[in-house]
């Protein structure tokens, strides 16, 4: 009777992916002057979201096994990138870093205003 409206899941969902992906980006970052380093970036939110909705519908979405510690979005796949590498061996690019980082900035504001907008909407049909 009291679950979470679906586009709250979302809004949530969405928001951890966002941070998982600046975590990746920021450990890139950190990362741009280390001999060898191979930059990694998550799987996209759409393709994140379709393989857990692909496994939620062969599992069952209250079944045991498809229970997680990590919150919703926070499992996303991590992979590298390929990337010309500089002559180190390091395929970090600062530059795309940055947009990387600008994208995923963007897509956590959304998640916000998602979450903004539907506290609105709940408070309004509560009457408060």
């Amino acid at each position: 009777m009291f679950d979470t409206p679906d586009l709250l899941k979302l809004a949530h969902a969405s928001a951890a992916h966002a941070a998982q992906r600046q975590t990746v980006i920021a450990g890139n970052v950190a990362n741009a002057d280390t001999p060898g380093y191979k930059a990694r970036d998550t799987e996209g939110f759409a393709a994140f979201l379709e393989r857990t909705r692909t496994r939620d519908r062969a599992t069952g979405p209250r079944d045991p096994a498809a229970t997680r510690s990590q919150p919703p979005g926070a499992g996303a796949q991590v992979f590298e990138l390929a990337a010309p590498a500089a002559p180190n061996g390091n395929t970090v690019s600062l530059e795309a870093e940055m947009v990387r980082a600008v994208e995923t900035r963007h897509q956590h504001e959304m998640a916000l205003s998602i979450y903004r907008s539907t506290s609105g909407i709940l408070r309004a049909a509560l009457g408060r």
